[in-house]
């Protein structure tokens, strides 16, 4: 079965913050959680453990979110955002009229914002899709996954710069 895999454009800073997440969760994290698992299981029935089965589903999200981290990672190119021409792209900053009201936001992936409240949309998402490749001052509609077409006009797009 083959998979296409997309490259994510990561911030030198989202990546560094990335990677030392993986090392930690990869290393202390198993470490912290084995030790959780093991005190509960020394508690008896694990059938009736809370303790237990909540330690064993803290460890099921650290490796779902190792497995995130490791693919994101491996399948990165990091550099500086690309600089704005006025074109909508992974990495710029766009602010566009959508269904009426402007908004403001991110082309790329959620880890680039890091802590920032500036929302993210994602390349693959149906309204990053459908506004990739605009220009100030364009157009377009998107079918939402509701199944409802939402007008979008693009009034600005800029450089991301990491705050």
């Amino acid at each position: 079965m083959s998979q296409e895999t997309s490259v994510t454009w990561l911030t030198r800073e989202a990546f560094d913050r990335l990677t030392a997440e993986l090392e930690h969760l990869s290393v202390a994290g198993r470490e912290e959680i084995a030790k959780k698992i093991e005190i509960a299981r020394d508690e008896g029935d694990l059938k009736e453990n809370g303790g237990y089965h909540a330690a064993k589903e803290e460890q099921g999200k650290i490796e779902a979110r190792i497995r995130v981290l490791t693919h994101l990672l491996r399948h990165s190119q990091v550099g500086e955002a690309p600089e704005s021409h006025g074109v909508v792209e992974p990495g710029t900053v766009v602010t566009a009229t959508i269904a009426g009201d402007s908004t403001k936001f991110l082309i790329g992936n959620r880890e680039i914002a890091g802590d920032s409240d500036l929302d993210v949309y994602s390349e693959g998402s149906p309204l990053g899709t459908a506004i990739l490749g605009l220009k100030i001052g364009d157009s377009i509609s998107y079918r939402a996954p509701n199944g409802r077409d939402i007008p979008v006009e693009i009034t600005g797009v800029e450089t991301y710069v990491p705050r």
